[in-house]
């Protein structure tokens, strides 16, 4: 099992209390945003307007909302591939849980 079922909820249930929340996106989530949209300025910050939980394999992700209508299309990403300021509620919190499930993952890949 990668995530803790009841940690897991408490942050959704926290993150979803204090939405939206601003993050911004990892070089390599702008990447593959360019990738599917060729053409379109990838902002380098967002909003969380909604999370929501995959189950352990997906884990918690993000809709992802970039104010303007150059991102028109509805972007889903994994929370771990958005940085959140320091400032912002339960920062800590989503930083524990990115890196936890990115070492549970890589230990997991190891074993295959």
């Amino acid at each position: 099992m990668i995530d803790n079922p009841d940690k897991v909820h408490s942050l959704i249930a926290n993150l979803e209390s204090n939405l939206p929340l601003r993050a911004r996106i990892t070089p390599r989530l702008a990447e593959s945003l360019r990738e599917k949209s060729p053409g379109t300025v990838v902002p380098q910050e967002c909003d969380v307007a909604a999370v929501h939980y995959a189950g352990d394999e997906g884990g918690i992700l993000c809709a992802l909302d970039f104010g303007d209508d150059t991102m028109k299309k509805v972007h889903i990403v994994s929370i771990t591939h958005l940085v959140f300021h320091r400032g912002s509620p339960y920062a800590r919190d989503i930083e524990v849980y990115q890196r936890h499930r990115i070492k549970k993952i890589r230990r997991l890949q190891f074993r295959g």
